[in-house]
């Protein structure tokens, strides 16, 4: 691989580090199937390259772009505790018509930005190459999204998020307004996930109505693979944990794409990330086969 290469893969892997954040929050903490994740990646970005586009200032359109896929989550969330619609379907309703919406707001299929102001261009440090201030920045930005998490949920309110996903019926014993907590916790999953699509949409030179499909699935392959490599029940090295995973994974990625014997192509990316994700899956499971125990039944449903 090339140091080109290599910086884009670290790159794009802390780009879906924010990503992964998200799912971790869901999934993990809050045990919430949210597939809304792969329109309000889309909508994050659609949000910033159409304002950023019309000469809005950089950081504010993606501030926008982060409460829009908050707002994204807050209605998936809204949909399951007011409405009482299963949780991974109101999140598969979100997802259809976040699609549509992404088009209306782009007014289009995609937004280009050539020559437009982002985060990256107004930031970066005269004679500093954009291929090495990129990683670098979104490396400071990943830090403070993954700081700000852990110190969240070690307040009453993110505990209270914790709980819920823990134990609904002691939460809601213990007085907690479940409801709201699973509000929450959604709407901020999304939040780190419009971000993530506000900063990709920069990075790429624009958005387009199809940059979020199979966004949950690299989610979902950054947590898994992160767990595997470091296994732990605090949130403080979780987050961690998912950080390192998309990085890894995006590097493998690029890795695999790039290795001339193997003969991988660009089509082959889903292969590649179903293979990654059954290797993490059945590495704890090789463990326990080496150390003479008993696998676990595998799970019925999410």
């Amino acid at each position: 691989m090339s140091l080109f290469s290599v910086l884009g893969a670290i790159e794009i892997g802390l780009i879906f580090a924010l990503v992964s954040l998200g799912v971790y929050i869901t999934f993990r903490l809050l045990r919430f199937p949210d597939l809304t994740v792969d329109g309000s990646f889309a909508t994050g970005g659609a949000v910033c390259a159409i304002l950023i586009a019309n000469n809005w200032n950089p950081f504010l359109s993606t501030l926008i772009a982060t409460l829009a896929g908050g707002a994204a989550g807050f209605i998936t969330g809204w949909l399951n505790v007011k409405l009482k619609i299963m949780d991974l379907l109101a999140s598969i309703l979100m997802m259809i018509a976040l699609y549509s919406v992404n088009l209306r707001i782009m007014g289009g299929p995609n937004v280009p930005l050539i020559n437009d102001a982002t985060v990256f261009t107004v930031l970066q440090p005269p004679g500093v190459p954009d291929f090495w201030f990129r990683p670098i920045l979104l490396l400071i930005i990943v830090i403070i999204a993954k700081f700000g998490t852990d110190w969240f949920f070690s307040t009453e309110r993110g505990l209270a998020i914790r709980s819920t996903g823990s134990n609904t019926r002691m939460a809601r014993a213990q007085g907690i307004n479940t409801s709201a907590m699973v509000l929450l916790g959604v709407a901020i999953s999304n939040g780190f996930v419009g971000l993530a699509g506000a900063l990709y949409a920069q990075s790429q030179g624009g958005s387009d109505a199809s940059m979020g499909i199979g966004t949950i699935v690299v989610g979902l392959a950054a947590v898994i693979v992160g767990e595997a490599i470091l296994p732990s029940r605090r949130v403080a090295w979780a987050t961690l944990a998912v950080i390192i995973g998309a990085v890894i994974y995006r590097f493998f990625i690029a890795a695999a794409l790039n290795s001339n014997f193997i003969g991988l192509k660009a089509q082959d990316l889903n292969l590649i990330t179903a293979v990654l994700v059954t290797i993490a899956l059945i590495v704890p499971n090789l463990k326990r086969l080496l150390q003479g125990k008993r696998l676990p039944d595998a799970p019925k449903s999410l």
